[in-house]
């Protein structure tokens, strides 16, 4: 398999989840402004949608949406419980979980990296931000984990869209139980192998 990435971007959620599977795997660095990537290759021949996550398996298929990337990864080791068995209500609260993170957190706060965005729109974006901070705080309450005591694929892409909110002016201290999940996803091994690969500490 290749992995193909921008350091800290949401690539950093399948990448982190490839970890934790114990799967081996590659990695190729994307450019996006240019669609290179770090070995010359037009990445817009490998995703034509030109955005990261896109991971190559052995076959040649591509898979390009990361929710897509992350489960397919979690059935390839179903020991790890990276996601609960398909067809269970524990599954479904995960898609659940992943979607939300998607398209309620990711998009939001990615949409605050755009410079083209006048600064009243990003004072809207930081509200609606704000709010499901607010939730996620509360529905994880001590956790440790979104879905319990087990770590799974949600928790990788959260902490993923946490670790953008420095950048965006944004401390975790006003949400107590996220600070703490991110501190303690912090220390799993897997997460710092994968930031460190990528050059992020």
């Amino acid at each position: 398999m290749k992995l193909y990435y921008k350091a800290g971007a949401c690539s950093l959620s399948p990448h982190i989840a490839l970890r934790e599977a114990g799967i081996a795997f590659e990695m190729e660095a994307v450019d996006l402004p240019t669609k290179k990537t770090e070995t010359g290759i037009d990445f817009l021949t490998i995703n034509p949608k030109g955005y990261i996550p896109a991971l190559v398996l052995d076959d040649g298929t591509v898979l390009t949406e990361g929710v897509s990337i992350v489960l397919y990864i979690a059935s390839l080791v179903p020991e790890k419980k990276l996601a609960p068995a398909a067809g269970s209500m524990g599954y479904a609260k995960l898609v659940e979980w992943l979607i939300f993170i998607a398209t309620e957190m990711h998009k939001s706060a990615g949409g605050l990296f755009n410079p083209a965005f006048p600064d009243e729109a990003k004072t809207v974006i930081k509200g609606l931000l704000t709010r499901r901070l607010d939730f996620a705080d509360k529905a994880l309450g001590a956790g440790p984990f979104l879905m319990g005591e087990t770590f799974t694929v949600a928790d990788g892409y959260l902490f993923t869209v946490l670790l953008w909110l420095p950048r965006l002016g944004i401390e975790l201290a006003p949400w107590p139980h996220l600070a703490a999940f991110f501190a303690r996803v912090l220390q799993r091994p897997t997460v710092q192998a994968a930031m460190t690969a990528e050059k992020l500490i």
